[in-house]
């Protein structure tokens, strides 16, 4: 026999005694040593080989490898057995500990320990094909990856098996591009186990109901009118010698009640701006008494939050005014004492960019709106040359008479003139309806309320254009400047008789006699 069969045999003798020596770990009793010294154990079974083949040299580190692996695995196994009897043994103390308490208590303490014990002993293996073909992470606890129904992502394989898919978590964002969360709107959409659908809003009716009765009552007018005054000194007096409210009225107001009797010196007043602009820290109701334009009018004295508008019909028209005067005691009674409903009528904010100001504010304080913002020619011959922006996105050139951007209150003015149609005031969205537009395809628009709308009047415009707000505030606008418009954070609540949609309906019926026509003749041809 040559040397080097010699050294090939003794080799093989050599491997098959570690081989034998990790099957004896594997199913034996264990003895834990450092894995220093069972690389040592195993080199001794496996010493250098001297030969000159280096087929023999690479195959007896081969060799050499395979000792290594089995003698790590029979090392971590007897760890993960001794983990596991660590638990056992926590598990049973701990169950002979509470052995008193209640059997449903033990056996969801045992399930959990089971499910632990379950989950040490798959470390055991060293299979992990089964986790792969799920798609699993592996780990038969709680996914790394969190799912909609508690499960191991990845495809699920029926017993025929046919994949079944199961969807990712995501969750909604409101912002730009996503980047900025805000506030999630659970109250109108909802994405919950991964479908987004709109969630209910109750019965689709707010209602306001007093935490304690209101004590402030701020009244607003219709000016050169004895039956408004007439019926405006009435009501004061009823509310304060009744309901013991303090009144505030207008300056204007305020003089013609102190001039007809002195009775009226509690009624109180603001004497200028700066006043003005903390009424609705003192104020907790609004009553309004003539048509819609005293609405206006009164939705304009605050910049900010508005008090809830309690509006008696004394006027022509009377879309914003459902109170009629002549009950006010019951109105007013229900009002001041009773949940009532309100309509939240969005307002727009607005403000002029000047070319020449270099992208600044023209004024400190924004203006804000309730019906609509028209953009004019006014004088000039020539049709108004606008163009019109949403957010970052280019709408169109308007060219013709003019542009109405309204809020939803506005669809029955102006708008609806114009040919815009008429919108439930409660509906999200800003009505973009051109005025006499050079182009017969110049359909009107409704878009979503949270866009900002930018018009501006391009260099090249032969002509200026004027902006007036609520149908006053006329402001010129010149080649470069620009009007930015956008739905403002504070509406307007008014008061409801009956709802909101029963209150819209009544008006568009009464005010407008909308779809009236003579009934068809019954007897027609024999």
């Amino acid at each position: 026999m040559s040397a080097d069969e010699a050294a090939l045999k003794t080799c093989h003798e050599r491997i098959n005694l570690s081989v034998a020596a990790s099957h004896q770990a594997e199913n034996g009793p264990v003895t834990t040593v450092s894995s220093k010294k069972s690389e040592e154990a195993t080199y001794a079974y496996l010493p250098p080989i001297e030969s000159t083949d280096a087929h023999l040299h690479e195959f007896a580190e081969a060799m050499r490898t395979v000792g290594k692996a089995l003698q790590q695995v029979a090392e971590g196994k007897a760890a993960a057995q001794a983990e596991a009897a660590e638990w056992k043994r926590k598990y049973e103390s701990e169950k002979a500990a509470k052995a008193h308490t209640h059997h449903s208590v033990i056996k969801g303490c045992s399930n959990c320990v089971k499910d632990k014990l379950e989950h040490l002993a798959s470390k055991l293996t060293l299979e992990t094909a089964s986790a792969d073909e799920t798609g699993c992470c592996g780990n038969h606890g709680i996914c790394s990856r969190q799912i909609l129904q508690d499960q191991c992502p990845g495809p699920n394989r029926k017993s025929d098996g046919r994949i079944v898919g199961r969807k990712v978590p995501f969750r909604l964002s409101w912002g730009s591009n996503g980047d900025k969360n805000g506030q999630h709107k659970h109250d109108f959409v909802s994405f919950e186990k991964g479908d987004i659908t709109t969630a209910e809003r109750s019965n689709k009716q707010i209602f306001l109901k007093w935490d304690s009765p209101p004590q402030t009552v701020l009244f607003v007018t219709k000016p050169n009118s004895n039956s408004v005054h007439a019926l405006c000194s009435e009501m004061v007096r009823w509310l304060k010698e009744h309901n013991n409210i303090n009144i505030f009225v207008e300056p204007r107001v305020s003089k013609e009640l102190l001039i007809e009797d002195s009775y009226f010196n509690f009624i109180q007043t603001w004497d200028n701006d700066e006043e003005m602009k903390t009424l609705h820290t003192k104020v907790d109701l609004i009553v309004t008494l003539g048509g819609d334009g005293t609405v206006l009018w009164a939705a304009s004295l605050f910049k900010g939050p508005v008090p809830p508008v309690v509006a008696f019909s004394l006027g022509s028209l009377g879309f914003m005014t459902p109170f009629p005067s002549e009950q006010y005691r019951e109105c007013l009674g229900n009002v001041l004492k009773r949940p009532f409903a309100i309509t939240l009528r969005s307002r727009l904010h607005c403000h002029v960019i000047r070319d020449a100001a270099k992208d600044e504010v023209e004024t400190g304080e924004p203006i804000l709106v309730l019906n609509e913002v028209t953009i004019d020619r006014g004088m000039s011959s020539y049709l108004t040359y606008l163009e019109c922006y949403c957010d970052s996105s280019f709408v169109t050139c308007v060219q013709g008479d003019g542009l109405i951007i309204s809020t939803t209150s506005g669809s029955t003015a102006y708008s609806l003139a114009a040919g815009g149609s008429m919108v439930h005031p409660q509906v999200p969205g800003i009505l973009f309806t051109p005025i006499c537009p050079h182009s017969l395809s110049f359909r009107p628009l409704i878009l979503p309320e949270y866009v900002t709308l930018r018009v501006q009047v391009p260099f090249n415009s032969r002509g200026q254009a004027w902006a007036s707000f609520d149908g006053k505030g006329r402001i010129q606008l010149g080649p470069g400047d620009a009007l930015i418009c956008s739905v403002s954070p504070w509406p307007l609540p008014t008061a409801c008789l009956v709802d909101s949609t029963t209150d819209f309906l009544r008006s568009i019926h009464e005010g407008l006699h909308w779809n009236l026509r003579k009934s068809q003749a019954l007897d027609g041809p024999g």
